[in-house]
């Protein structure tokens, strides 16, 4: 099966150091200037060099899978970079984060399959080409309603033969909707606090408290939309928590702490417009908001935990 990626950050580099390793037909597609750059300083995933094929747009023809790692204000760059690789057969997979990548996909390539798709569990980390995991997690991908076909059950096939935990799934609205509350609560106040996994993994914890109260604003918003999120859904995310290295960071840490801007409107300004048209109140994640929108002006930040 032929595999391409888009987005080699922490998670496109984690993902795709097992799809290199186990020999698949595989390749980032990338602009000639950033495949210059990566050809001159190699990707490095826990202490091994990545030496990944790169495909320029022009260069491609429709494959089987193409998976979409780029942060949310990269995603229209990434579909003019992709194109060319989509096609009847080519399932369009999103690790993004947030509950609307998949429609834009869907709206962008008619023509191909676009599951519902998240990635949890992952904990790489991104210093310049160098990227370290304890956990890549686990891909968790299904058709929005209905059974999945023989196209995302071969795709099925193909992680576990790479080595990437997957699930394929029915329930992948719901399954979506809590990776929205995961990243709502933990991915925001750990940016704000500049603090890694450990400052939420013990009960009682300022950070873990204001994770909460943030992700609790998600259920309620997420009730008005149809989807009903529980507290069975919190435990199991605070199980997937307490595995994650103590001491590596979300992606949106990563970004605040290098000043760089954040996914705060796929986040907090996402659970805000809903608050606002179903009339419930989200104090936590429009205080959240505020703070995030004012870090980029601020520059890197060197403190850590």
């Amino acid at each position: 099966m032929r595999v391409r990626l888009v987005g080699l950050g922490a998670v496109g580099a984690g993902y795709g150091s097992r799809f290199l390793a186990a020999g698949t037909d595989f390749a980032v597609i990338t602009d000639a200037a950033r495949a210059q750059r990566y050809q001159a300083e190699p990707t490095v995933v826990n202490g091994h060099r990545q030496d990944f094929a790169f495909r320029l747009p022009s260069e491609d023809q429709p494959v089987e899978l193409v998976l979409i790692a780029v942060k949310a204000d990269a995603l229209s760059e990434a579909i003019e970079l992709v194109g060319g690789c989509v096609g009847p057969e080519t399932v369009v997979l999103s690790l993004l984060n947030g509950i609307d990548s998949e429609n834009i996909l869907k709206r962008a390539f008619p023509q191909a399959e676009v599951p519902l798709a998240l990635s949890v569990g992952i904990d790489a980390v991104r210093d310049g080409r160098q990227v370290r995991y304890n956990s890549l997690g686990r891909i968790v991908f299904g058709p929005a309603d209905g059974e999945a076909g023989a196209g995302l059950a071969a795709i099925a096939d193909l992680f576990a033969e790479v080595g990437i935990a997957a699930q394929l799934r029915t329930d992948m609205v719901h399954q979506l909707w809590w990776k929205f509350m995961i990243n709502v609560g933990v991915n925001q106040v750990s940016a704000v606090l500049g603090a890694p996994y450990r400052a939420f993994q013990s009960p009682g914890s300022p950070a873990r408290e204001a994770m909460l109260a943030a992700q609790a604003e998600v259920i309620a918003v997420a009730a008005a939309e149809g989807v009903r999120l529980t507290e069975v859904d919190v435990a199991n995310w605070l199980e997937v928590l307490s595995a994650l290295g103590p001491d590596n960071y979300t992606s949106m840490a990563q970004d605040a702490l290098a000043g760089r801007a954040t996914e705060v409107d796929i986040f907090a300004g996402r659970v805000c417009e809903l608050g606002l048209a179903h009339a419930i109140p989200t104090p936590v994640n429009a205080l959240l908001r505020q703070l995030l929108v004012a870090q980029p002006a601020v520059g890197p930040r060197t403190f850590g935990p």
